[in-house]
């Protein structure tokens, strides 16, 4: 497996592209290093490196292996790597997806985690929902917050809009930038399918201006 990794890690530095580092660690405010790589080619390698050498056996190791890596690049593959076999995810995956959202946490992998990974995780198995949503509201810690604000992000119709209104309102008085922002994202994505619900929550609802902004931003 490590040699696996070193093949991976060794193939995406051979592609680097130091000119574009400057902008990429800038955009993410300097939390990372990065190799330069965009994220369409970052997943074109990707699909060159599995034509050739095939799926990782253990694909949840090797995913941790990649973020022990220091560019953002890699943490990022990791994710790609999780997303494409998220249908063929067991029950008991959900604490390596918190692990994944609490390791080298930033918004860029968070999201997509949130969105992709646990929104397919729940509705899979959405008996452990409630508990494990109760469970991040109450740790502390944001990113498992966020997290539970917007994993139904790509629900659309099959948004449970009480869950969402209620999870809302216990975080509303945040003061956590991410969480504001979350807020107002996931109201502003729900509203493109139910925007009477959502216009009507934010005016009885006493929500922080970035939320409340990001929420009606297209009304």
């Amino acid at each position: 497996m490590t040699d696996l990794v070193a093949v991976w890690t060794k193939y995406y530095r051979r592609h680097a592209h130091p000119d574009n580092q400057p902008a990429m660690e800038a955009y993410m405010k300097n939390q990372f290093p990065f190799l330069g790589i965009r994220a369409g080619e970052r997943r074109a390698l990707m699909k060159e490196l599995l034509s050739q050498f095939g799926e990782p056996e253990e694909l949840v190791s090797f995913a941790k292996q990649l973020y022990q890596e220091e560019e953002r690049e890699f943490h990022q593959l990791a994710i790609d790597l999780l997303v494409r076999k998220k249908k063929q995810a067991e029950s008991e995956i959900l604490a390596d997806y918190e692990w994944f959202i609490q390791t080298n946490a930033w918004w860029d992998t968070v999201d997509t985690i949130a969105s992709h990974l646990v929104g397919h995780y729940f509705g899979r198995y959405p008996e452990k929902r409630d508990a494990t949503v109760e469970r991040w509201l109450a740790s502390g810690n944001i990113w498992l917050i966020r997290t539970a604000i917007l994993f139904q992000l790509k629900y659309k119709e099959q948004t449970d809009e009480a869950f969402l209104f209620r999870i809302i309102c216990k975080e509303r008085r945040q003061k956590e930038f991410f969480i504001q922002k979350a807020i107002g994202w996931s109201l502003r994505e729900y509203a493109k399918t139910a925007p009477e619900a959502v216009y009507q929550f934010v005016e009885q609802t006493e929500l922080a201006p970035l939320s409340r902004r990001e929420a009606l931003k297209h009304f």
